[in-house]
């Protein structure tokens, strides 16, 4: 079955219905889209207007629209898999069509045109962009990157009032297009070139050393651009201050009090141009209505829609309008340098040296195993967590924490920082091996949890802790559900993701614990737990998609 990360699996489910719905049932086939998940407002819209239209086969077949939001990586390893296969395929950029052609599908390299544009930008609070000097000083990727990376030059750039650090995001690397170009775009700057960085390029020190303390800035890693712009506006500037977008993104989440603008990239950027690729494999039909549908993207109703949405057209009979104005953070006059596409063997590469370069992660799993967890529910959960384990780098670090009333204390630390490049099968091992009994110390095994951060903290690591329980807590005697837990947690910037598992947990307080330490909170069932772990690996870097 395909799998998806869980926060674009909702809207595959919900853009999938509003697509058939507004084909009809009298269509007489249907073709499916996957585009990125920053067309998809857009696409949407269009796919509605196309349904009016009534367009129609040379055979006079008439037929409708499924929209499937996909990053470019995870599109790539789907197809692969046989769990994808479009009629027409929009990623970010064509360099996605020639990897999936390196790994051994050329269907989509044959037959593509762009249907619109939007720069990589790095979208700021408009406050912090202002304190920094914009829109009058230039800034550029190298000095994000540098005032993330240290406190005491952002504390003075930005005069304190916006946090100890600037919390900096990007999409993953492997998983999706903007996140690829991200670190691109670094290289690029590194070397001071707007023609395509070479392999050689990217194993030079100095970029290699830009590269490094770029990501070691990155606080987490977005599945999706969406998903990364939404949650910025859901969260405000304490999480994250910074974000590597598409420049639609801002315009379609950056409105508000403050608002959130694009800043271009003083260096040079890239500009996503969404070509739209049919599929030489599909049969004559389904590639003839591909293309119905790409001609109606590229028309002047679909374009001026793609403006609607802070996409640029590539149609030039329709003029890029508000809200693509200074209103919305957008400056049409920007960027001034455009970075030439890159090689598939540049693309790999710079994904390697991500793979070195971003922060290793030190994390304590807590799971519950007290006796309500048996049966399906530990099964399910100790799955998922082995495969979380899985997926995580060789430079990671993990701590293992069960809790129930049948040990002394409650708490049992099973594990503690060990490695995953040497102990990874101990570890999976350990986990696979678990079982449940007893009552619920859930506030002492999240205060148990940080103290082994505290023992193994490190300013090079992210420190984070992920709570899995399905009850309330029943048995804790140490701790309580207070200011002083929250400050306990969050200690030397730990995250905190937690999982509510099933109906009897207490949604209320581990979600706020979440948004108390800048984590991420879940409710979970045995048939979401495989994808919620998916998320959350990917939000540490770990592997997905193409590249790790």
């Amino acid at each position: 079955m395909k799998r998806k990360m869980l926060f674009s699996w909702f809207l595959v489910l919900g853009l999938s219905l509003a697509g058939l719905a507004g084909c009809a049932s009298q269509k007489d086939f249907t073709i499916q889209v996957a585009a990125n998940t920053s067309l998809m407002p857009w696409l949407t819209d269009a796919a509605e207007e196309f349904a009016r239209a009534g367009v129609k086969t040379s055979g006079g077949r008439s037929f409708g629209v499924t929209l499937a939001p996909a990053e470019a990586g995870q599109e790539v390893a789907d197809i692969l898999a046989g769990a994808s296969n479009p009629a027409l395929w929009i990623p970010d950029s064509p360099v996605w069509a020639d990897v999936l052609a390196d790994k051994g599908n050329a269907a989509f390299t044959t037959d593509c045109a762009g249907t619109a544009q939007s720069p990589l930008i790095i979208a700021l609070w408009r406050p912090i962009a202002e304190s920094l000097g914009w829109p009058g000083r230039p800034l550029g990727w190298l000095d994000i990157g540098s005032l993330a990376a240290d406190p005491s030059a952002w504390s003075y750039y930005s005069g304190g009032q916006f946090g100890s650090s600037l919390r900096l995001g990007h999409t993953h690397p492997g998983l999706s297009g903007s996140g690829a170009s991200t670190l691109l775009a670094v290289v690029q700057s590194a070397r001071s070139m707007q023609s395509a960085v070479t392999v050689e390029d990217i194993q030079k020190p100095v970029v290699q050393a830009s590269v490094g303390a770029f990501e070691s800035a990155v606080s987490s890693f977005g599945t999706s651009t969406d998903e990364l712009g939404r949650t910025m506006r859901d969260r405000g500037v304490r999480y994250l201050g910074a974000a590597v977008l598409y420049e639609n993104t801002v315009v379609e989440y950056g409105q508000g009090d403050p608002g959130i603008v694009s800043v271009y990239p003083s260096e040079g950027t890239f500009v996503a141009t969404h070509p739209a690729c049919v599929n030489a494999a599909a049969n004559p039909e389904t590639r003839e209505a591909a293309r119905l549908f790409r001609d109606f993207l590229t028309g002047e109703k679909a374009q001026k829609l793609a403006v609607a949405h802070g996409l640029r057209p590539v149609n030039p009979a329709v003029p890029a309008a508000a809200p693509l104005d200074a209103a919305h953070g957008v400056d049409l006059a920007q960027p001034q340098v455009v970075f030439d596409p890159p090689s598939v063997a540049s693309l790999y590469a710079a994904q390697s040296l991500w793979q070195v370069s971003r922060k290793p992660v030190s994390l304590v799993m807590i799971l519950d195993t007290s006796g309500s967890m048996q049966g399906e529910k530990l099964k399910s959960a100790r799955a998922a967590a082995v495969e979380f384990v899985e997926h995580m780098g060789e430079t990671d670090y993990l701590s293992l924490i069960t809790f129930n009333t049948n040990s002394g204390t409650g708490i049992l630390l099973k594990l503690e920082h060990l490695s995953l490049k040497t102990d990874r099968r101990n570890i999976t091992d350990t986990i696979a091996s678990l079982t449940a009994d007893g009552g619920t110390p859930l506030y002492d095994a999240i205060a148990a949890a940080s103290d082994v951060i505290l023992r193994h903290r490190s300013s090079g690591a992210v420190n984070i802790i992920i709570v899995l329980s399905d009850g309330l807590d029943t048995a804790s005697s140490r701790y309580k559900f207070d200011d002083g837990l929250f400050t306990l947690a969050a200690a030397h910037d730990t995250m905190v993701y937690t999982i509510a598992y099933g109906s009897d947990a207490d949604k209320n307080q581990l979600s706020k614990l979440a948004l108390e330490t800048n984590g991420r909170y879940y409710e979970g069932t045995t048939a979401n737990i495989a994808e919620i772990y998916s998320d959350m690996s990917a939000s540490f870097g770990g592997s997905a998609g193409i590249g790790r």
